[in-house]
């Protein structure tokens, strides 16, 4: 077990000592320094789950070059085919070119021949045969060679991909290991604490999440969104923003999703990692998106907070290292983590860097209509931690 892994435990031991073993009077803990143990056994593993979406991430990313990667070698491998049947062709045609040349050789050259004739006119015919003949020879001669160069060139490309993809590879492999290996750590902090602890830890933790949300929609960060009646100058006949048609479909996209299982580096439709079904949703909606989310915070336009609209994409922590789609009244669709399922949560239930824009020129709808949710599904509540479960996809190591 690592040193950070035992203290952790050491803090989940100490934890169980004041919730759940009696002890005298005199030795009962205050309830400050309960609270800071559990404060603390919960910033070390939402830092754990960090890491380990960092580690999913950098997976995602790696196997997103890597099927790049394979298109790229599978493309030069048929160009290098083709390259090798044309130069056989070639080499078939200067074969035959030198077999002609060998059996019509003379001592008198063909010029010579030209000035001896008796027919001039028939000479003059002879000539323009002769220099045609000469052109297909050279042409023969140049397309061997050009076919030789660009076998030549196609084989080396195709050696280097080759290469890059057999780099790739490994390297997906040591990033699949490493998030299984941060997994391990979140289950095994887990697994030595009791029923009661995971209770408390995460009442501790929705609790944190409420007073986050109140503080972020007290702070004007989301701006006037909301509108009022009918007023159509908003383009909505709700109290949400209204999204372009594609952010429409994203949304009613990511709403049926809810209740799906998370599961690192998967993209649906049975599980999904958090940049999973943000890429899959507008994939849906007919505006394909980078499909990691240190990606569409790079490549997507970013815009201000207070003009959030459905569709949008919210994008979490220093490193972008977690995205969920807006969903209007500030809350968000999202896959949270290993353990919980696709769900509506409050915008402030992480860290907000800011948000991004697929589609920054689709107009707004002029009526909008959020999709309906299934009953439940905005109380901003956890699964909690009791069902925790760590699968880690098959894949392929081609």
């Amino acid at each position: 077990m690592s040193g950070k892994l035992l203290r952790l435990v050491c803090i989940a031991a100490t934890a169980a000592g004041t919730v759940l073993v009696p002890a005298p009077a005199t030795a009962v803990p205050e309830p400050e320094t309960e609270q800071h143990n559990v404060a603390d056994l919960l910033t070390d593993l939402q830092e754990l789950y960090r890491k380990a979406e960092e580690a999913t991430e950098a997976y995602n990313a790696t196997e997103e070059k890597l099927k790049k990667q394979r298109a790229e070698t599978d493309r030069l491998d048929r160009a290098l085919a083709r390259a090798r049947l044309s130069l056989h062709d070639s080499r078939g045609a200067a074969g035959r070119l030198a077999r002609q040349q060998y059996q019509s050789s003379t001592d008198i050259s063909p010029y010579v021949r030209l000035l001896l004739a008796r027919d001039p006119q028939h000479a003059i015919e002879q000539g323009h045969v002769i220099g045609r003949l000469a052109q297909e020879r050279a042409d023969t001669i140049g397309r061997l060679t050009g076919n030789e160069r660009k076998a030549h060139e196609l084989a080396r490309k195709a050696r280097t991909a080759l290469d890059r993809r057999l780099a790739l590879t490994e390297r997906r492999k040591k990033e699949r290991d490493e998030v299984r290996a941060r997994l391990h750590d979140v289950e095994e902090l887990l697994a030595s604490l009791s029923r009661d602890q995971l209770t408390h830890l995460a009442e501790f933790e929705q609790n944190g999440i409420t007073k986050a949300q109140k503080k972020f929609m007290a702070s004007g960060a989301l701006g006037s969104e909301h509108s009022s009646g009918t007023d159509e100058s908003k383009g909505s006949t709700s109290s949400v923003r209204a999204p372009s048609a594609e952010g429409d479909r994203a949304v009613r996209y990511a709403v049926r999703q809810l209740g799906k299982p998370y599961e690192w580096g998967t993209e649906g439709p049975r599980t999904y990692d958090c940049s999973g079904l943000t890429s899959q949703a507008w994939a849906e909606a007919g505006t394909p998106i980078p499909r990691t989310s240190q990606e569409q915070w790079k490549r997507l336009e970013r815009i201000p907070l207070d003009e959030l609209r459905p569709g949008d994409l919210v994008v979490y922590f220093p490193k972008a290292t977690h995205v969920a789609l807006y969903l209007g009244d500030g809350m968000v669709v999202q896959a949270p983590r290993p353990g919980a399922k696709v769900k509506v949560s409050p915008i402030a239930a992480n860290p907000v860097l800011g948000a991004v824009r697929p589609d920054p020129t689709g107009k707004p709808l002029r009526r909008y209509e959020p999709p309906e949710l299934p009953e439940g599904a905005t109380d901003g509540s956890d699964e909690g931690y009791e069902g925790y479960a760590a699968p880690a996809p098959e894949t392929s190591t081609r």
